[in-house]
Order: structure tokens, then sequence, then C-alpha cells
């Protein structure tokens, strides 16, 4: 096990002292929009950058101001962020300060509130999505039923490496992808103890896209 890392069967989970840290802020009642927002985007780059430990290197020669020599760059593979909206939109920047060239991908769920299954409104992908490895975005893994039907989607649509990146989530919501999707690796600040007859992640933070937002 890595220092850092508490790996599961395909669940990393993220314990760093940093995002810890910062989880307890997010899950704080008193924080407000700006400072939420912010530190989701935080955490969402801390995350990537465990998520993408596997990226391959190349080697380039470059002159530096003293000599010429061989030295190590990412070895050009495609990669796309795909948030699900709205909350997991809460996570983009973060990631692309990191990876500028990462394409990003929409897709619309909201969960039904009488049964809390996943319903699409939209969706918008690159064209060449098949060909790249796909990072699933959303602050929370619930029921797990939205993340399961955007990578059945993503799948759909003929990608081969996905993975899902999530700040909190649930046992609930890991069992549903390790069920649908168990070659999906999972990449979480913290698994918390349970749902709430609501499906709301508990102790959690609320709603993630509602303090993302502001929106009630």
């Amino acid at each position: 096990m890595k220092r850092g890392i508490a790996t599961m069967e395909k669940v990393h989970i993220l314990d760093h002292p940093l995002l810890q840290h910062k989880l307890s802020i997010l899950r704080d009642k008193n924080t407000g929009v700006k400072e939420f927002r912010e530190i989701v985007s935080e955490m969402a780059a801390l995350e990537c950058y465990e998520a993408t430990r596997d990226l391959p290197l190349k080697d380039v020669e470059i002159e530096t101001p003293i000599a010429k020599g061989t030295f190590k760059a990412l070895a050009g593979k495609k990669l796309a962020i795909v948030p699900i909206l709205r909350a997991g939109l809460g996570m983009v920047d973060g990631i692309l300060n990191l990876i500028p060239s990462a394409k990003v991908g929409h897709i619309g769920l909201y969960r039904d509130p009488e049964t809390h299954a996943p319903v699409e409104y939209y969706c918008k992908m690159p064209q060449d999505i098949a060909e790249r490895d796909v990072i699933v975005l959303d602050p929370m893994l619930a029921t797990g039923g939205s993340a399961s039907a955007a990578i059945t989607f993503l799948k759909g649509y003929g990608c081969k490496h996905i993975k899902l990146m999530n700040i909190l989530a649930a046992p609930e919501g890991i069992a549903c992808i390790q069920k649908d999707h168990p070659d999906v690796d999972i990449y979480v600040a913290a698994v918390d103890e349970k749902l709430n007859e609501h499906a709301y992640i508990v102790p959690g933070l609320g709603d993630a896209g509602d303090r993302i937002f502001g929106t009630k």
C-alpha cells in the first residue's frame, strides 16, 4: 500500500492530510459558497495528481541553459474529463490547471426525487472521445446510479479506459460501480457511513451542487 492511498479492489481512498483537511472544511455547514467552490476545485487537482500517476512517459531531448540532456515528458496519451452536471463542473478547473490539453465532455443527469434513478437530459462529447482515457467527475458518489449511467454511456461511445473521481462516497455507491463496472477505478477522498432515506450521504456534506452554485 502506498503512503497516502488506502486501496481496496479498484477503490483508491486518498487520505493525504491536505485532502482530509479540505474535506473537513467542505463538511462544515457554515462554509460559504465561495470557499466551498474553491476547495472543491483544489481537491479535484490533488486527486487528479494520484489518478494520473500511471500516465506513460517518453524521453525527450532538451537543452537547458547549462547543457543538453534527455528528460521525461508525457507520452502524448489523449485525455478527456467528463463532469456529470451540474456538481461535476466544480471539479473541472482544478484538473484543467494541471492538464490544460484535456478535452471536456459533459453529461447531464439528475436523480428522480421519487425513485432516485438517474435521468439523462444533456450530453455533448468530443468527437474523438473513444480514443481518449476518460476521467468521470462527480463530487458525490451516493447511490452510484448517475455515475454508473454515465460510464455506461461512455462505453457506448467506445471508451475503454475510464476512471471515476469523487470527493466523497457512500458504500452503496461504491458497491453499485463495482457491480456494474468492475473495470473502473474509483478515486475518492473518503468513504462515509451510509445513505439516509433521501439517498444523501451520512454524515456527508449536504448537496454538493447546491453548495457549489449557491442554489439553496
